[in-house]
């Protein structure tokens, strides 16, 4: 990776700011990453299971570098069901590939859920012999053979949305369905397109990147959201919003910055132009395992929050402003 040190790495995944992209900053070093087999690197395969695909679109919305033309002509990337033109037999053949000649050395990303009911068919990828073949089925081949496998999102981290009550497909988030050595959970909803170059390239260049309990880079998870949010000093005045157009912290809108981890305050999302709060909407703390069954109803705010930066405590209950449910 160039002359860039592991600590220098380090130090410019959490100090960028919402002027100089991490994307941008990492363009040639991301290029090399992705690179391939041809540069030393691994191949890519990314799978989508249980989602709505957003983790993927965020990625897309990458405007430094342009990711879609990092994806299409310098990215390794053998397998996306979304974004490449093949199909059929000739794009599950690629996934087959890879599992035969990078057996150990490739990195598996997953998107969504794992859906487990009704036999696995709630989520299949292609067909054989007329046979449909089962998603679940692609992750354990995909899981075994890989050096390393990232759960992009939170529904592949911890289940998310699909996975919520009453959770009809059973849906399973990737650590849930099957264990791995080296799993690197990068949740939200979506998740970020830094926190995912950022993860992939700390990756092959350095190895597994430093992870919370919850296998999160804490480069990227590792500060508490209420911390650093510019609405901090509201709370801190007693200045509360009691709409979502007035100023004020949002605390008793239902903002559960005070149980999340992320740095959105200071990376923001489209190219460093806003993130929730920034647009008078509370979060959500969709980077959180409990999302979206414990930390919702959303713009109601809890009873009460454990310490700053903590899950709320079992068997809290919601306020509506005009009263309990």
């Amino acid at each position: 990776m160039g002359s860039l040190s592991r600590r220098d790495f380090l130090k410019l995944c959490v100090s960028t700011g919402a002027a100089f992209g991490l994307s941008e900053m990492l363009l040639p070093d991301i290029i090399q990453a992705f690179s391939g087999p041809q540069a030393g690197n691994p191949p890519v395969i990314w799978l989508q299971g249980g989602s709505c695909s957003g983790c993927s679109i965020s990625l897309l919305n990458s405007v430094a570098p342009e990711i879609g033309e990092v994806l299409t002509k310098v990215v390794s990337l053998k397998f996306h069901q979304t974004l490449m033109s093949a199909n059929g037999d000739m794009a599950l053949e690629a996934i087959r590939d890879v599992q035969r000649r990078f057996d150990g050395e490739y990195i598996l990303i997953v998107e969504g859920t794992v859906p487990v009911g009704g036999e696995g068919r709630f989520a299949t990828l292609g067909e054989q012999s007329g046979r449909e073949l089962l998603f679940a089925d692609w992750v354990k081949s995909s899981v075994r053979h890989a050096k390393a496998v990232v759960a992009v999102g939170s529904c592949a981290s911890f289940g998310g949305i699909p996975a919520s009550g009453p959770n009809p497909t059973q849906s399973l988030s990737l650590g849930d369905f099957m264990s791995s050595r080296s799993l690197i959970n990068l949740p939200g909803c979506p998740s970020h397109p830094d926190w995912i170059l950022g993860s992939v390239v700390h990756l092959v260049k350095y190895g597994v990147p430093k992870l919370d309990k919850f296998l999160r880079p804490t480069m990227f998870y590792g500060r508490c959201i209420h911390d650093a949010c510019e609405r901090r000093k509201d709370f801190d005045d007693g200045v509360f919003a009691t709409k979502f157009s007035e100023r004020g912290c949002l605390y008793k809108l239902g903002c559960k910055g005070p149980m999340t981890f992320a740095d959105c305050p200071k990376r923001k999302f489209n190219g460093g132009t806003n993130w929730c709060v920034g647009a008078s909407s509370p979060c959500l703390g969709c980077v959180e395992p409990g999302f979206p069954d414990v930390t919702s109803p959303f713009f109601v705010r809890m009873d009460q929050y454990g310490p700053a930066g903590t899950a709320p405590p079992e068997g809290h209950k919601t306020r509506l402003l005009g009263g309990e449910v």
